[in-house]
């Protein structure tokens, strides 16, 4: 059978061939080139440094440089100078920032070593429904001196309805483990020791310890670690008061002794399934009930080395009532070979928690790629896009037609998803150019119409005129200071909008010196609200790797926001009430007692030239609307304002942006 050609087509086909292998020929001369002029560059830097460490010069200095070596190790003149080397980088101003929250790190830390716990109130406390707690340790060859101060912690609890279920998988090169588990055992009855034929692997040896539990909880514990003698009467106090079917707690590490090496005192969130999904921040101290356990299965082999991360999951999607204690009850001891001291000592365990997250999203109906985020050990989920519905993006505007302009073109020059359509939203301008501007831009740019909203400004009112002309299932509120970075951004935020959790997502902003302007509001900051991390530098993990993750908070910022329209119309869209300032952080606060979740992801980021429009609170009459919007605010959310936010912790400051402890 003949086929035939258009010779035109061939011809076309093998000149583009041509030239693009001609591009790639001129590229690769110019990284050969650019090589060349490394290496040499790195011959040269090698040379120098040879000469400088066989002159005499170098060798003369040798015990100087010794002396002052041996001198930077004394405390003090360490401390001194790291504070004039900070000086020096970044500045006098910056340096007193960074001393006073180090010291506030440091009192706060000792704050929340010396609870306020009264420990024989709690020896002596009855309660009504008491349960029983099975604790339990799957034991490897653990040292002794670890394994008598792991014991002792458990028996030193304030709350006595316990056991203590260890299952050891020692080898015969370590018979003290045997050794120490029955001695404790014989001293004391709630301790139960079990001598497994073999190590099993960690999961199996956990399921080991489970089947001898006769608890009515279950309480994960490691064999090197130690707890606080009030963490068992804390989750007591959390089932009996707020009925708990699963309960963490905040946690620390030590190297020795908890009471004087503690550091790197993680205070978590409460439940944030989104921030669970980007790592396991739950971990230790974990309790759950039998219960719960029995409805989601024990833990599984194949996941070894992520297996807490696994059952956490698979305990979360179950479980009704998930409690968090915001006190350190849990102390990981950091030695070289443990997970707490250096991810790297065990690199499978990432692998496990890829496949664990995979499993989870899909159990929950979701579809989506896992990979790993920008720091080792936590994770990026691409959730899979439904269609490519109409995205409507809605941008108030008075004058300042460059601001405007340069939004405009970064959306257009490098948006990728191609549904969307721009309404701007025009509020009372006074410079003929405006409107001869705007005229231009509905002939430049396609999808782009401007509507006129001739009443005073009411950024509330002006979004909820703009979004009755919208025809997109989605909405992004933008400010016109806005210029997009993240060519898929819209992409990034409709990833998380489109769950049926989520209402509302936001994006990351940064300053135009590089700093972060906005990661999240966490309420309470400031009397009222406050932007996580702010001022930080670009690039910065933040706390606990908060700034690379997507994770769940109280608000985002309607300077950059997308909100599902059927949640916008559901809440009734923004308070007019709030004219200027906080409409954004109450229509979040709205979203939520709705019951959807508030997503913030850094996957999309942004330019953000603040206030540039509207200016800033400077004279009598602006500074008393916002006095004004406070008080609202704070009458419409006081109860929420009292109680804290549920994505931040009690134990760090409401003073600043920089989740430094209280």
């Amino acid at each position: 059978m003949s086929q035939e050609y258009n010779v035109e087509e061939l011809l076309e086909k093998l000149k583009k061939s041509e030239e693009e292998a001609a591009r790639y020929k001129r590229i690769c001369r110019e990284e050969a080139k650019k090589n060349a002029e490394l290496s040499a560059k790195v011959a040269s830097a090698v040379c120098e440094l040879e000469s400088v460490l066989k002159s005499k010069s170098w060798r003369i200095t040798a015990p100087l440089r010794w002396f002052f070596t041996l001198l930077r190790k004394i405390p003090g003149i360490s401390h001194a100078s790291k504070v004039f080397n900070n000086i020096r980088l970044y500045g006098f101003k910056h340096t007193v920032k960074k001393i006073k929250m180090v010291i506030r790190r440091r009192r706060g830390e000792k704050r929340a070593l010396n609870h306020s716990y009264d420990l024989n109130a709690q020896r002596a406390f009855v309660f009504e429904k008491p349960v029983k707690f099975s604790v339990i340790v799957p034991l490897y060859n653990t040292p002794e001196n670890y394994l008598r101060e792991m014991i002792e912690s458990v028996k030193a609890q304030t709350y006595s309805g316990w056991e203590l279920c260890l299952a050891d998988g020692s080898d015969d090169g370590h018979p003290e483990v045997e050794r120490v588990g029955l001695e404790y055992a014989k001293e004391d009855e709630r301790i139960k020791y079990k001598r497994l034929d073999k190590n099993f692997g960690i999961s199996a040896n956990t399921n080991a310890a489970i089947q001898m539990a006769t608890g009515d909880y279950i309480a994960l514990f490691d064999h090197d670690d130690k707890l606080h003698p009030a963490a068992l009467f804390e989750m007591m106090k959390a089932i009996s008061e707020k009925g708990a079917d699963f309960i963490y707690t905040d946690e620390a590490k030590f190297s020795k002794d908890e009471t004087k090496d503690a550091y790197h005192f993680f205070h978590k969130p409460d439940f944030s399934p989104d921030m669970l999904r980007s790592y396991n921040y739950i971990c230790h101290f974990t309790a759950f009930s039998r219960e719960l356990l029995d409805a989601v299965g024990a833990f599984r082999p194949e996941f070894d080395g992520s297996q807490d991360y696994d059952i956490i999951l698979r305990l979360t999607e179950k479980a009704k009532n998930i409690v968090h204690i915001p006190e350190i009850l849990y102390f990981w001891r950091c030695h070289p070979d443990s997970v707490a001291s250096n991810i790297s000592a065990k690199p499978y365990t990432v692998e496990a928690a890829k496949k664990a997250l995979a499993e989870h999203i899909e159990r929950i109906g979701l579809r989506g790629e896992v990979t790993d985020s920008q720091v080792p050990s936590t994770y990026r989920i691409k959730y899979e896009i439904k269609g490519e519905p109409l995205v409507s993006i809605l941008i108030p505007t008075k004058d300042h037609i460059d601001d405007l302009d340069f939004c405009l073109r970064s959306i257009y020059e490098k948006t990728t998803y191609k549904n969307f359509e721009v309404i701007v939203i025009e509020n009372n301008s006074q410079e003929e150019k405006t409107f001869e501007y705007y005229k231009t831009a509905e002939q430049t740019y396609p999808r782009l119409r401007v509507v006129y909203w001739e009443h005073e400004f009411n950024y509330s009112k002006i979004n909820n005129f703009g979004a009755t002309y919208a025809n997109g299932e989605y909405f992004i509120l933008l400010n016109n200071d806005i210029e997009i970075l993240t060519p898929e951004w819209i992409e990034e935020m409709l990833m998380f909008t489109q769950r049926s959790d989520v209402g509302i997502c936001g994006m990351m902003l940064y300053y135009p010196d590089d700093t972060i302007q906005h990661a999240g509001v966490i309420i309470g900051i400031g009397d009222v609200a406050g932007h996580s991390h702010k001022y930080y530098p670009r690039g910065e993990t933040g706390y606990f790797s908060r700034l690379t993750i997507a994770q769940n908070y109280s608000a985002v910022t309607a300077a950059a926001m997308m909100v599902r329209k059927s949640v916008y119309n559901e809440v009734g869209g923004l308070e007019e009430s709030f004219a200027v300032a906080f409409n954004d952080v109450d229509f979040c606060m709205k979203v939520r007692r709705a019951g959807y979740n508030i997503v913030w992801t850094p996957y999309a980021e942004a330019y953000h030239y603040e206030s540039k429009s509207r200016g800033y609170e400077n004279n009598k009459a602006k500074v008393k609307r916002f006095h004004l919007e406070v008080d609202n605010f704070i009458s419409r959310w006081g109860d929420e304002l009292e109680s804290g936010d549920p994505y931040y912790n009690p134990n760090l400051t409401l003073e600043s942006e920089d989740f430094s402890l209280r």
